[in-house]
């Protein structure tokens, strides 16, 4: 468990900063450990499914098809509440890059 908890926070961390700079590459990679757990991150379809949104929004076409795959197996509510926490997370980080 605790090396599964260091390999998840590892994927995260190195990941996160690039991401916050719109690097689609980064936002696919966090999209693509969730629908499967890898890297130790638990099998989350929501946090999947923002991470492709945001990679899609940065031009990554398989983002596109990863997101549409992974929402055949979503509810609508589901979908909504990624598509809330993409929304979020684009607010957060033009803020921080404004600063």
């Amino acid at each position: 468990m605790g090396n599964s908890f260091k390999s998840a926070n590892f994927l995260k961390e190195s990941r996160l900063a690039d991401a916050a700079r719109g690097n689609a590459d980064a936002l696919y990679d966090l999209g693509m450990a969730y629908p499967s757990g890898s890297g130790g991150v638990e099998v989350d379809l929501i946090e999947a499914h923002k991470w492709f949104n945001l990679a899609a929004l940065n031009g990554s076409e398989e983002a596109t098809m990863c997101r549409a795959d992974i929402s055949d197996e979503m509810t609508a509510r589901e979908i909504a509440e990624a598509q809330r926490q993409a929304r979020a997370w684009l607010q957060a980080t033009d803020q921080r890059r404004a600063a």
